[in-house]
C-alpha cells in the first residue's frame, strides 16, 4: 500500500493464497493505486522463468518497468535441531535462501539502472534462535548475499540491501500469538513493548525504494522495535 501511494505499480506474488492477493490488489487499487498479481511456487526453481515471462507480458501492456524487486517469499520453520529433516531444510532454504538468488538473476536484465533491491531478512540472521536454527541459517545466507549483490550491482547505481523484521504480525506466527504466555515474553523483551505490524516494515522497505534511500547499499537494518537489546 505505501509504495503504491508513492506512485508505484506493484506487482504481488502468491503462491496458496490467491484470494489474499486478490484482495490486496483490489484495496490497492480502490485507494487509486495499480497493481496486479502474479502466481509462483518458489519451492521450485523452475517456475522462476515462467515467473518474468509474465512479468514481461503485463509490463509491455502495461508500459512499465522494473524498478524495484523485494525478495519477501517466506515459509514457516520451525523446525529444531532433533526433529528436523533433510526435506524440511531444503524446504526452508529454498524459499529464503534459494529463490532470492535466481529471482535476482532473472531480474538483472529487467531491472532499471539506479533501481533497487531489498531482500527481507530477519533478526534471527545475526541473531541465531534455538528453536528454529535452519531458519536463522537461510536469512544468514541472505544477509551475506545483500553484500554481494551490493558489490556486484553497485556500478550500476542499483542499491542492495536487507530488512529484519523482529516478531512482525504475520500469518507464519499466527499459532505463536495464541499463546498468551509467549504474546507476554515476547513484548516483554522488545523495547518498544509490541509486536511489529507489516507496515513498519513497509516504511523501512519504502525509504529505501526512495531517492532518499539512494546512499544506503550493503546494509541489513533491524526493524524489531528492539527485540532482544
Amino acid at each position: 500500500m505505501i509504495l503504491a501511494k508513492e506512485g508505484a505499480t506493484v506487482v504481488l506474488t502468491y503462491n496458496a493464497s490467491k484470494d489474499g492477493a486478490d484482495e490486496t490488489v483490489e484495496a490497492i487499487e480502490k485507494s487509486g493505486g495499480r497493481a496486479f498479481a502474479l502466481h509462483a511456487d518458489l519451492l521450485d526453481t523452475e517456475s522462476i522463468p515462467d515467473l518474468f515471462a509474465a512479468l514481461d507480458r503485463e509490463l509491455l501492456q502495461r508500459g512499465g518497468k522494473l524498478d524495484l524487486l523485494v525478495n519477501n517469499a517466506g515459509n514457516a520453520g520451525w523446525g529444531g535441531l532433533v526433529d528436523a529433516t533433510p526435506e524440511s531444510w531444503n524446504t526452508i532454504f529454498a524459499v529464503h535462501a534459494r529463490a532470492p538468488f535466481f529471482v535476482v538473476q532473472s531480474a538483472l536484465s529487467r531491472l532499471a539502472d539506479g533501481g533497487r533491491i531489498v531482500n527481507i531478512s530477519s533478526a534471527a540472521g545475526t541473531r541465531p534462535m534455538q528453536a528454529v536454527p535452519i531458519y536463522s541459517m537461510a536469512k544468514a545466507s541472505i544477509n551475506n548475499l545483500t553484500h554481494a549483490l551490493a558489490m556486484e550491482l553497485g556500478p550500476r547505481g542499483i542499491t542492495v540491501n536487507a530488512v529484519a523484521p523482529g516478531w512482525t504480525r504475520t500469518d507464519m506466527n499466527a499459532a505463536v500469538r495464541e499463546n498468551a504466555g509467549m504474546v507476554a515474553e515476547i513484548e516483554a523483551d522488545t523495547a518498544l513493548g509490541r509486536f511489529g505490524e507489516a507496515s513498519d516494515i513497509a516504511e523501512v522497505v519504502a525509504f529505501l525504494a526512495s531517492d532518499a534511500g539512494r546512499w544506503v547499499t550493503a546494509q541489513v537494518i533491524e526493524a524489531s522495535g528492539g527485540y532482544q537489546l
